[in-house]
This record gives C-alpha cells, sequence and structure tokens, in this order.
C-alpha cells in the first residue's frame, strides 16, 4: 500500500522547483494532487508538473492561484472538495523572494513579498484549516497542513530582510496552528530547506553563492528538490501523527554547526 493512498492533496507553487518535486513524490505515493500555481511551464525545462504525474499514472489537475488573493484560494479548496470529496493536505511552498537589504528594500518591495509570503499562508492556512474542521477523523487526523518555511527565516542571512522575516512568520503561524487546532485532530508541521539546487535560473545559480553555500553547509552536497518532497511525505503522511507544530530543518546540518 502507498503512503498516500486514498489522499486528496494540494501543493501550492507546484509549477517548479521544490513544489513540483512535492507534487511528484505525493502522487507516486498514490494521493490526488491539485498543481496550484501562477504559472504553468517548470522554470527549470520539462513537461509541466500535471503531465508527468498523469504520465506516471498518477491523478492531478492544475489550476491557476494567485495565494495573495483570498478569492483564489478559496476557490482552490473549493475545487478539491468538489473533484475529490475533502481536502486531507495542503503544502504551502508557493513563495516569492527579494535579495535587498533594510535600507535598499522599497515599500512597494516588502509589500509584494509580505503579500505572498505572509499574507498567503495566512490564507491557505485558514482556508484549509475551515475546509478540515468539517471533516471527520480518519485515522489520527482531520487533516494535515505542510509549511514549507525556510533556513532563512531561523538564521540572519546577508540582504535578505523581506524573505527572512516573511519565512519566520511562516515558522510562528505553523506552531500556533498546531497550538489552537491540534485537539481538533488537525497536524501542522513545516520544512525549512537549506540551499537546494532545483535547476531554476537565477540568483540561487550564482557561482560565487553555491561555493559559498558548499563551504557552509556540512554535509558533503548540497540539497536536491526531492530532500525536500521526502521530508514532506512523511509530514503529511500517517506516519506523523504525534509530530505537531515543528519545523523540520532539512539543510545538511547547516543549522547545527
Amino acid at each position: 500500500m502507498k503512503r498516500l493512498d486514498g489522499k486528496t492533496a494540494i501543493v501550492t507553487g507546484a509549477a517548479s522547483g521544490i513544489g513540483r518535486a512535492i507534487a511528484i513524490r505525493f502522487a507516486a505515493e498514490g494521493a490526488k494532487v491539485l498543481v496550484a500555481d501562477i504559472i504553468a511551464e517548470p522554470k527549470e525545462g520539462g513537461d509541466p508538473t500535471e503531465k508527468v504525474i498523469a504520465d506516471a499514472g498518477g491523478t492531478a489537475f492544475r489550476m491557476h492561484c494567485d495565494i495573495s488573493k483570498w478569492d483564489d484560494v478559496d476557490a482552490m479548496v473549493e475545487r478539491v472538495v468538489t473533484e475529490w470529496g475533502s481536502l486531507d493536505i495542503i503544502v504551502n511552498n508557493a513563495a516569492h523572494w527579494t535579495t535587498t537589504r533594510l535600507v535598499d528594500t522599497s515599500n512597494d518591495q516588502w509589500r509584494e513579498v509580505m503579500s505572498v509570503n505572509c499574507d498567503g499562508y495566512f490564507y491557505c492556512c485558514k482556508r484549509a484549516v475551515q475546509q478540515m474542521l468539517k471533516q471527520p477523523v480518519k485515522g489520527d487526523a482531520r487533516g494535515r497542513i505542510v509549511n514549507i518555511t525556510s533556513q532563512h527565516g531561523m538564521i540572519g542571512a546577508p540582504n535578505d530582510i523581506a524573505y527572512g522575516t516573511g519565512k519566520a512568520t511562516n515558522v510562528y503561524i505553523t506552531r500556533q496552528i498546531a497550538t489552537d487546532y491540534g485537539r481538533e485532530h488537525i497536524i501542522c508541521n513545516a520544512v525549512a530547506p537549506g540551499r537546494i539546487i532545483t535547476g531554476k535560473p537565477g540568483v540561487s545559480m550564482d557561482p560565487k553563492g553555491l561555493e559559498a553555500a558548499k563551504f557552509r553547509t556540512p554535509y558533503p552536497r548540497l540539497g536536491r528538490a526531492e530532500d525536500i518532497a521526502n521530508a514532506a511525505l512523511f509530514l503529511a503522511s500517517d506516519e506523523c501523527s504525534f509530530i505537531s507544530g515543528e519545523n523540520l530543518m532539512v539543510d545538511g546540518g547547516w543549522s547545527a554547526s
């Protein structure tokens, strides 16, 4: 039996990178997956996530969703419930990133990042909990929430004021949901990636930055998207029942050293 057989899941930001890896992994373990994103094509290239899943024999469909808009989030949850009857798992992964220091960050940049990394996570968590509270307990849970946070929400990082602050709020909302809704059988945890190589172009592939990350990471390689997908799978599965409110660091030992 597969670990997510019979489960329904939403993964936001699932067109590319970490979200794509999570959606594909969940579908391989038997989940029906809504691939939510504002784009359709993977930034790193290849077939769309929902096609990869379908070609492998899984079940998925894509839906445009801007998580900074409540109406989009509401429609996303309603679609899953209409199609499949329940929302068992939501993985909040979509995020926006800038690389500026405090005084170099414009008010518009700050608001753009926070509208996704704070407001968006609030909307997705709130709407998911609203739905999960209506559902019967299956095994140990009415539903499971996995928030993708970041190492940058836990440590200081150069030129990272908006993104790091937003990710720190994701850690807090994870703990608060676990505290407030644990008695209602809602399990909420988070995964905090370290430096993950996804193949997406941009600043994350800067050679100097990669070399610095390799030097700082005790493990002899940097992370892969599949490392985060495996951690998210554990937290979303029935194996995880007495763990809630945790922010699991998946960073090759960076935060331990």
